[in-house]
């Protein structure tokens, strides 16, 4: 009877799990499993094309997000960034990608390099990408070009990415002591792109030095710099620290941008992952 009992009790505990799953779209990641709820959003702005794209994978071992900001002539910054959201999720679709994430990384962008410069054929088109992979309780992210990825918690939202930037570069060279502070100060300015995916010559991904800490309650956010130029730090701050989901949040942000049409807004996309 103490059997029977222990196993019924077993059976109801996994279908509440299944019930969880179902209606809250929230999945189990790793040996130390992982609660992630997802929200994103996007919008043109005052553009005529919507070059960003983005893309989720949830596999049994872990969560890949990916976010890429189109750059080029007429269509070819929206055909670069749906191309590199592609690969990224075909190559994560492997899940040996979820127990090797610095080679993994390092392969789909790669990929999507080369991808882009195949398909666009002469026709200009880029796209700066960021992409990050939950598995367990950490965190292991990597970039190229201008999209950002930051983590709130304590109240604050982080940057974890410098981005590929000419002001972000002579920001480094200037620590580095390379550059000297006059002229590191007259490159402020500068937000021009020097490195994404769609050229000759790729090679530069930021990538993370040791993998982040998840303790639960953190939200990880990926932000075109259509998104982050246009609404203040403190704005996401403060929207993220609201009641609501995620999906709720990437749209109250993406209308921020959409009240500033007037004003030439750029498109503006935003992925947002909660880790309970």
């Amino acid at each position: 009877m103490e059997i029977y009992l222990w196993t019924i009790a077993a059976l109801g505990a996994a279908a509440v799990c299944l019930i969880i799953y179902r209606v809250f779209g929230l999945g189990f990641y790793g040996e130390e499993y992982s609660l992630c709820e997802t929200g994103t959003c996007a919008t043109i702005g005052a553009r005529e094309i919507q070059a960003d794209a983005y893309g989720i994978v949830e596999e049994e071992d872990g969560l890949m997000a990916v976010l890429a900001d189109g750059m080029g002539n007429s269509y070819g910054g929206k055909i670069a960034s749906r191309i590199a959201v592609e690969v990224f999720e075909d190559v994560f679709h492997d899940s040996s990608a979820f127990y090797n994430p610095q080679y993994y990384f390092r392969k789909a962008f790669h990929a999507a390099n080369r991808e882009i410069l195949e398909c666009l054929d002469g026709e200009r088109g880029a796209a700066s990408v960021a992409a990050v992979m939950i598995k367990g309780r950490k965190l292991y992210y990597a970039s190229a070009g201008g999209v950002k990825i930051a983590v709130y918690r304590n109240h604050e939202l982080v940057p974890v990415t410098s981005g590929h930037t000419i002001d972000a570069l002579a920001k480094q060279k200037y620590k580095e002591g390379k550059l000297a502070r006059q002229t590191a100060v007259s490159l402020l300015e500068k937000h021009r792109i020097y490195n994404y995916v769609g050229q000759d010559g790729f090679r530069d991904i930021e990538f993370f030095d040791v993998p982040i800490s998840l303790y639960g309650g953190e939200y990880v956010v990926l932000l075109s710099d259509g998104m982050y130029e246009g609404v203040s730090w403190k704005e996401m701050e403060e929207c993220l620290e609201k009641r609501g989901s995620c999906e709720e949040k990437a749209l109250e942000l993406t209308e921020k941008i959409n009240a500033m049409i007037e004003e030439g807004a750029d498109n503006a996309s935003i992925v947002i992952l909660r880790v309970i």
